[in-house]
């Protein structure tokens, strides 16, 4: 096992910096539409993101916008990372995302840190040269999974059920997408 190195003394306020800094930018591995309730999400090539609604064709972008907006939950991610832990607490040899109906699947990028610990330091998600989203909370899992998963399903996702999000920035996505964490301009 290699011998760790003390780490430098960090400086107060520098917490705010460390959790703007990624050490590289993650990948758009899946699109999911899910078209109506209780129906099979389809996997997509490349999906357009509708500033304020969602996915063209999801099921989350026909809700009517309320008088608050378009809601919190307009587009789900999930760490491509978990899929592999989701199965082994599941007792599966492997989990098919589709099944788990997140609009996004990510690799590489740390999808749980994209979420600012700071009320006063925003934190948004770009995907390719367009999309911005905003992470607005955790996707938990529902009692679905313990159809899709079997017994105990529910709990082999909670903590790995992904994130929630607004789509701030409208556009194009498509699978192989670069995924980057970016501060907001102007936050403390």
């Amino acid at each position: 096992m290699p011998e760790m190195q003390a780490l430098p003394h960090i400086p107060a306020g520098a917490l705010r910096e460390l959790t703007r800094q990624f050490p590289r930018a993650g990948r758009l591995e899946l699109i999911a539409l899910r078209p109506a309730r209780r129906v099979p999400a389809v996997s997509v090539a490349s999906a357009v993101a509708i500033t304020g609604r969602g996915l063209e064709g999801d099921r989350h972008a026909q809700r009517p916008i309320g008088p608050g907006g378009g809601g919190k939950r307009q587009v789900t991610l999930i760490q491509a990372e978990h899929l592999p832990v989701i199965a082994a607490l599941a007792a599966w040899a492997e989990i098919d995302a589709l099944g788990l109906r997140r609009n996004l699947v990510v690799s590489g990028l740390n999808l749980l840190a994209a979420r600012s610990l700071f009320k006063d330091q925003a934190l948004r998600v770009r995907i390719g040269a367009d999309v911005l989203l905003e992470i607005t909370g955790p996707c938990e899992p529902c009692s679905r999974m313990e159809e899709l998963l079997g017994a105990g399903g529910y709990n082999a996702m909670r903590g790995h059920g992904g994130l929630t999000a607004r789509i701030h920035v409208g556009g194009t996505l498509q699978v192989g997408d670069a995924v980057v964490c970016e501060a907001v301009a102007g936050s403390a």
